[in-house]
């Protein structure tokens, strides 16, 4: 599959994560296979200006394809900001048009855009001239509740402005998380376009891969908080890894790693802190796989200070478990949750 010049390797991508697809993770992503995996996003303004929280989430995460995805509002930080970002080496620019959070559509950002798409208009134009040679995509949702849903006219107008690439999540901005993803809906965008267009929301398992494409007319899929703690899942998805491949990777050392990245990746203050968030899916992936629950182990991994005693807790606690079992365990446990 291609965008633009650029060739991926597979069909299933990871999706853009707010404090979570950063290098570290995204690093273990591609590893497993992810086809493609996109940076948190990143304020465009923020990045023209220098902060180095957005650098920080621009950054690239190793060989491969890079892309990040910009935010925001106004036409003429957008168009820099893809300048900055073509000039540094990104190999993709990803417009985010689909963020609900509070936060980012108080700023009339996000999903917000999808209630102006004369103003969406003017975000892509420019990014796509800012950009210059560097491909751009575009990620939203449905639209902004169930009596605006204009992702089709969106995304018709936005290839005729430039766009390589569209994402949609079955859902409206209204919707949040709630309820389920509406696949089918993504059928529309598909047919108003003829760039590739990639389904999102809810895919959690490899068996449902064949079903999300069927439904949304798809040429692609992305996977988003079915991640969280499992890193491998694109990959698996994709048929990059199976289980029998999980089944010789040590769970401790994934996750081992995965920590000691994310502190070297921000220092130790801001890192401990930020993986956090991370050693608690880890930790429900496992109890959810084996049935255990670390009840002693769980706060002192919540708040200790101490690397080498998170990491010797880490090893001690999940012992010689493998990512297959893990996988395979917590498959059983959904099905007699069933």
């Amino acid at each position: 599959m291609s965008v633009g010049a650029v060739t991926l390797p597979n069909r299933v991508f990871l999706a853009p994560l707010s404090g979570i697809s950063d290098v570290p993770f995204r690093r273990l992503a591609r590893r497993f296979g992810a086809g493609m995996v996109v940076s948190e996003m990143v304020a465009s303004a923020e990045l023209v200006q220098g902060h180095p929280e957005s650098a920080l989430r621009a950054l690239r995460d190793g060989e491969g394809t890079h892309v990040v995805q910009l935010a925001g509002r106004d036409p003429a930080w957008t168009r820099a900001a893809a300048a900055q970002l073509a000039d540094a080496g990104a190999d993709v620019i990803d417009i985010n048009m689909g963020c609900p959070a509070k936060k980012v559509v108080g700023g009339l950002s996000g999903s917000a855009l999808m209630r102006e798409p004369e103003l969406a208009l003017r975000i892509v134009e420019a990014t796509v001239a800012g950009a210059a040679h560097v491909p751009v995509t575009l990620k939203m949702r449905l639209g902004w509740d169930t009596n605006s849903i204009n992702a089709p006219e969106i995304a018709k107008r936005a290839e005729a402005a430039g766009v390589r690439m569209i994402t949609v999540h079955g859902r409206t901005r209204v919707q949040f998380y709630s309820g389920q993803a509406d696949w089918r809906a993504i059928a529309a965008v598909k047919a108003a376009v003829g760039v590739p267009v990639v389904a999102n929301g809810d895919l959690t398992e490899p068996e449902q891969r064949r079903r999300m494409l069927f439904l949304s007319g798809a040429d692609a899929l992305m996977i988003g908080r079915g991640a969280q703690g499992r890193p491998w899942l694109p990959g698996l998805v994709a048929g990059s890894i199976d289980l029998a491949g999980l089944d010789r990777l040590s769970f401790a050392d994934l996750v081992t790693e995965h920590y000691d990245g994310i502190l070297d990746h921000y220092g130790e203050v801001v890192g401990i802190r930020a993986a956090r968030k991370h050693l608690g899916w880890y930790l429900d992936r496992f109890a959810e796989a084996t049935g255990a629950t670390p009840a002693a182990d769980r706060p002192m991994l919540m708040s200790s200070l101490d690397r080498r005693q998170v990491q010797r807790t880490l090893r001690h606690l999940f012992g010689g478990t493998t990512i297959g079992a893990i996988e395979r365990g917590r498959r059983v446990a959904s099905v007699e949750a069933a």
